[in-house]
């Protein structure tokens, strides 16, 4: 059975258009600017690169305890997108958006952000496929006009990090670039899309997502966090890209507590959360920068072999990653969300997950509460079986790829083989869930 759900999809660029309107204007090239080859030759964009390091900086100011230093690339981020701003590229005014933090433990973030709300009709999702082919007839990063572009950005060849104010778009070398989001959720907003021009599919790969942990060390601003959600987890478009922002409070997550429940060797630290609505895993620590990125995409590209949606939050300047596997929308196929949840049009994405709930009607914001924030979100969770079942599959992956090689991971496994359900019955849960195991596994552990 395919599954799907009707909803409005989030316009992220202005050349956004509705499905089957892309193409129409064809011919003697497209008058957009856009990065294709009928308006690549000769563009140029200024280029951030920065130099390759080990290790992230551990002496990130914890919240609300000392302002960080502004670093060139915030100063370069914010001074393009607010230009941006100045031009009018943005369909609403963010700074004027009611935010207020919603009474209670956890201090959810409720912002009434009417702007996003289109008047438009509803998109089909198909959202029982978390990988899916690039398809260029769809809306992707490609056709952008070249003016909602801010910067190129990536790893220095000569070891040094620089910045060029007017450089060349090599096609033969596909850059990755930020773009601004033209619906914000909060001030500097943007997209970070690895290897535009390569046209990669919503799927993370090990040197996407090191690329990504390199943009939040270069920022080392523990307000500025980096995003993503997975198709069947809310992502809109299927071009490979990453979100981030600026938000000056602690997110609800970043403050839950948590279970340490292993250290590999490579001296990455994984942990669960607690007492928190979602459940998930997170990531900090390591040897080095690339262990902790390695782990971490490990464990997402087995959510994505396995079919699970999810959502990534990268936190802390990229010291912690969040790592979480959700079902709101295969609920929401399946007829199993109330409709008053499905009424507030909240797509439970990254930033919802996180505890920054973005709210579309006024009604809604007014009564926003931590029990309504905790009902919404629990909805998004799986189910504390299914969670430690999907747990096995990443750390049998992790345990695989080598990242946690040696006796404490073999520890690990060991425990949880013998505690817990057998690979046949974590298949059969698997199938019920729509979710295709990894071809040539060895078995599958339970972690509890």
């Amino acid at each position: 059975m395919m599954l799907r759900i009707k909803r409005v999809p989030t316009v992220v660029s202005n050349y956004q258009k509705e499905e089957g309107e892309e193409g129409s204007r064809r011919g003697g090239g497209c008058g957009r600017n856009c990065l294709r080859n009928c308006c690549l030759q000769g563009a140029r964009l200024p280029l951030y690169t920065f130099k390759k390091v080990d290790r992230i900086a551990t002496d990130v100011p914890e919240h609300g305890k000392s302002e960080p230093p502004v670093s060139f690339l915030n100063s370069l981020l914010l001074g393009e997108w607010e230009e941006r701003m100045q031009r009018g590229l943005f369909r609403y005014d963010v700074t004027t958006c009611e935010t207020k933090v919603i009474p209670g433990s956890h201090g959810f973030i409720a912002q009434l952000n009417e702007g996003r709300h289109l008047k438009k009709r509803p998109t089909e999702f198909r959202i029982d496929k978390v990988l899916q082919p690039f398809d260029e007839n769809k809306f992707n990063f490609t056709k952008v006009g070249q003016e909602e572009m801010l910067f190129q950005f990536g790893e220095s060849e000569d070891g040094e990090g620089q910045f060029l104010t007017d450089a060349t778009i090599d096609p033969e070398n596909s850059p990755s670039v930020v773009a601004i989001n033209v619906s914000p959720i909060e001030y500097g907003h943007v997209l970070l899309i690895p290897r535009v021009l390569d046209c990669l599919p919503q799927r993370i790969d090990r040197d996407s997502f090191l690329l990504a942990l390199h943009m939040a060390a270069e920022a080392g601003d523990p307000y500025f966090r980096l995003g993503y959600n997975s198709l069947g987890a809310f992502a809109t478009i299927n071009h490979l890209h990453f979100q981030a922002y600026y938000l000056t409070m602690p997110f609800p997550i970043e403050k839950a507590s948590t279970k340490q429940i292993a250290t590999l060797d490579n001296g990455v630290k994984i942990s669960e959360l607690m007492n928190y609505p979602v459940r998930g895993l997170i990531f900090e620590g390591g040897n080095a920068l690339q262990d902790l990125s390695n782990t971490v995409s490990d464990a997402c590209i087995c959510l994505q072999e396995n079919n699970i949606p999810y959502n990534v939050l990268i936190a802390d300047c990229g010291n912690r990653i969040f790592v979480l596997p959700q079902c709101y929308a295969e609920k929401q196929a399946l007829g199993e969300v109330s409709s008053e949840l499905l009424d507030t049009q909240v797509n439970p994405a990254v930033w919802e997950i996180s505890g920054h709930m973005v709210l579309k009607r006024k009604k809604d914001y007014e009564d926003a509460s931590e029990e309504n924030a905790w009902r919404l979100l629990a909805e998004v969770s799986l189910s504390e079986e299914r969670f430690q079942e999907v747990n096995a599959l990443i750390f049998e992956a992790i345990y695989y790829s080598g990242n946690g090689s040696g006796a404490d991971s073999e520890n690990v496994l060991e425990d949880a083989n013998a505690k817990h359900k057998s690979t046949e019955q974590v298949n059969a849960i698997n199938e019920t869930s729509h979710s295709a195991m990894v071809t040539g596994s060895q078995g599958c552990i339970v972690l509890q």
